[in-house]
């Protein structure tokens, strides 16, 4: 969760800044001076740095960040693009410097197995640098496809804390804009390779238009298993599935909080000069709520990761204090000094002093300020453990600042405080009932929130789709000419399959959610304000010889290969491959003819016209490659797009493309006008011929 209150009404405040923290002088404004009386008054009397830090600590928050960003996707995937950066990159680079700066990219140290990534300048100076142009363009590609997601490094640190396991019930919270949600979801499916993920992440923000825009941050990673929520996160509804005698639980919680992200000042210079005394005392009350009503949704043996990017602890400990006090022995902080080998830290404080809005100490007795902000008294200091917390600050490591503290809730069966936690636990659920005033309940259908809590539209992205949910009966028939043709077998849940329209008739695109996720979205007493679930599994193709109309979406392929026949598959070699990259409709009779792969072509002969997929078998350690091919009347088409052409050209064949690159089918398009234009000129020039030869007499 970023700073709060970053916008108003959706407008920023004034001209935004540079990446520098400058306001463009042409418009008339100045340097925004990275310096705050206040700031630096307010840490300095905390304490919380050791004055012999301090100069070091400041210099660091005056400076912009360097850039981050980790490798995703399954581990052989992840491997392949990390040593082709390593290889192609990294050497390079290492003779590169910047204002007298080495750009040599190094592992974030606490990241695991080498895949995160930092290069100690700022982007806003590698994009500037021509000798790093052809690295940049390398971020950017794998960037588009999802092979890489640029992140701030302390912001990696909450996911890798959680310990996500593929049969999960996870839940983020406060989850926008949503880097951290997407760690979770790939956490989620780490073995896909082996097995399927069973479990699901369940990301939820309060904000309808950023709920909208955490589909497109994660919507990359294309996962069945992967839920968008819109409510209140201090009040989030309990959930029970049909059948089930008790709530659900996750095992699982993320509770980033809006926090004043007095840590951010190396990218939010904002911070600068918004910082007061008050900022952390306003936020208290509501960061105690959503981490209590986390509290009660965790799953006993369950673990809930509470996170800020402040570095207040009227924010952090006082917080942490606060549910331990009122959760007793029903929670413990975990010590994680064991964790993240590489991540210098710093403990959690139990002592600090509160200052009011004008700076001045505050006591117990005072009445402007929540009872809560207090640090814990001497005997709860010995039993609370607040040094378990973990502190990060801009000047171990060259990052920003954050703070991370890991719950676990205890699996105890006393009654006592079991009966005082159900209690609790009620009272939510009948305040969290006043959410659901506008939802739809039914067994198949569950609609989508359709407006802000003021009832006013809001301007989403153009492909948010507002839509109900509505499942499909297994024997549709659209669905059944789906099942023969890609010959699925019956592990496949084929109850699990939706459209997104009021009629529940699948026109053009027929989706596929996990069955967990269907679960969700069929439980009768619907309480969720549902934003976003499924991958489109099948859209509409034209087929003109009556076969399956339906071909397989690329974004749900490698959920679906586990299901599909071996009838509509095949493998080709690299020099066909290349071909299907580059060329968007190649004749199936000129790849038979020339012999480019013999095997490919007698076993395309056999099969009829429209989806089918193609393997793409590599050299030892590099990944194998799934996808889908159109087959035609008389020609084919790798269905991959424009950007994920380039990539994998560059990947398996070391292409280099430019992002000016038009690619393959809008050279298609352009070779098919220039013959138009052709053949009318000749035409034209042959009327003219016979119009001006002489008559016979």
């Amino acid at each position: 969760m970023g700073k709060r209150n970053a916008r108003r009404n959706g407008k920023n405040f004034g001209k935004r800044a540079n990446d520098s923290g400058q306001k463009d002088s042409r418009d008339g404004w100045s340097e925004l001076v990275r310096e705050n009386e206040k700031w630096e008054k307010y840490y300095k009397a905390l304490g919380i740095i050791p004055e012999n830090e301090w100069d070091d600590f400041k210099k660091h928050c005056q400076t912009d960040l360097p850039l981050t960003f980790r490798i995703t996707g399954s581990r052989s995937h992840a491997d392949e693009i990390k040593e082709n950066f390593k290889q192609n990159h990294v050497s390079n680079m290492a003779k590169i410097e910047i204002e007298g700066i080495n750009i040599a990219p190094k592992n974030i140290a606490y990241y695991p197995n080498n895949l995160g990534w930092q290069i100690d300048v700022p982007k806003k100076l590698v994009r500037k640098n021509v000798e790093f142009a052809k690295t940049q363009r390398f971020l950017v590609m794998e960037t588009e496809v999802g092979n890489i997601s640029r992140q701030e490094a302390v912001s990696m640190i909450p996911p890798l804390l959680m310990d996500v396991k593929p049969h999960h019930h996870v839940l983020d919270m406060c989850a926008a804009p949503g880097s951290k949600t997407a760690q979770l979801v790939e956490a989620l499916h780490a073995n896909d390779e082996q097995e399927l993920a069973s479990g699901f992440v369940m990301a939820n923000d309060s904000d309808y238009k950023r709920s909208h825009m955490l589909v497109h941050q994660v919507k990359r990673l294309n996962s069945p298993n992967f839920v968008v929520v819109n409510h209140d996160a201090s009040m989030f509804p309990r959930l029970k599935l049909n059948g089930a005698t008790d709530f659900l639980k996750f095992d699982r919680i993320l509770c980033d909080v809006p926090c004043s992200g007095d840590a951010t000042m190396r990218k939010n210079v904002n911070v600068w000069k918004d910082f007061t005394f008050g900022n952390g005392l306003g936020l208290h009350p509501l960061q105690v709520k959503i981490l209590n009503r986390g509290i009660q949704l965790l799953k006993k043996g369950g673990r809930l990761v509470y996170s800020t990017c402040s570095m207040n602890p009227i924010e952090n400990e006082a917080v942490v204090a606060a549910a331990l006090r009122k959760w007793g022995d029903q929670i413990k902080l975990v010590n994680c000094d064991d964790q993240l080998p590489g991540l210098v830290r710093r403990k959690g404080i139990s002592e600090w002093t509160v200052y009011g809005k004008d700076f001045k100490p505050r006591t117990k007795e005072d009445d402007d300020v929540a009872d809560t902000v207090f640090p814990p008294n001497e005997e709860e200091a010995k039993t609370f453990g607040l040094e378990n917390c973990v502190r990060v600050y801009p000047h171990l490591q060259n990052t920003g600042g954050f703070f991370i503290t890991v719950f676990e809730k205890i699996d105890t069966e006393a009654e006592a405080k079991g009966k005082r936690v159900s209690e609790e636990e009620d009272k939510a659920a009948k305040k969290a009932k006043i959410e659901t005033a506008n939802s739809i309940s039914s067994k198949n259908v569950a609609a989508t929130a359709s407006s802000t809590s003021e009832g006013k539209k809001e301007r989403l992205p153009r492909d948010s789709n507002e839509e109900p949910f509505v499942f499909l009966p297994p024997d549709h028939p659209q669905l059944q000419k789906c099942f023969d043709f890609y010959d699925f077998n019956d592990k496949f849940p084929k109850e699990c399959t939706l459209v997104r329209n009021a009629q529940g008739e699948p026109n053009r695109t027929i989706y596929y959610v996990s069955p967990i996720v269907r679960a969700i979205l069929t439980m009768d007493e619907q309480k969720l304000k549902l934003i976003h679930a499924g991958i489109k599994a099948f859209t509409t193709q034209r087929n003109d010889n009556g076969h399956c109309p339906w071909r397989v979406q690329s974004e749900a392929l490698n959920t679906l290969k586990k299901f599909i026949g071996s009838n509509r598959q095949l493998s080709c070699n690299l020099e066909l491959f290349k071909l299907l990259l580059t060329d968007a409709f190649p004749k199936i009779e000129d790849v038979k003819n020339k012999q480019i792969d013999i095997p490919f072509s007698e076993k395309l002969s056999t099969l009829s016209d429209g989806c089918v997929f193609l393997s793409v078998k590599r050299e030892e350690g590099k990944e194998d490659l799934f996808l889908p091919l159109w087959k035609g009347i008389s020609n084919l088409n790798l269905m991959v797009n424009k950007k994920d052409s380039q990539e994998l050209l560059y990947r398996v064949f070391d292409i280099e493309t430019s992002s000016k690159d038009e690619g393959k089918e809008a050279a298609y398009q352009r070779k098919v006008l220039a013959e138009q234009e052709a053949r009318k000129s000749a035409s034209a020039t042959v009327s003219a011929s016979e119009s001006a030869e002489p008559e016979n007499n």
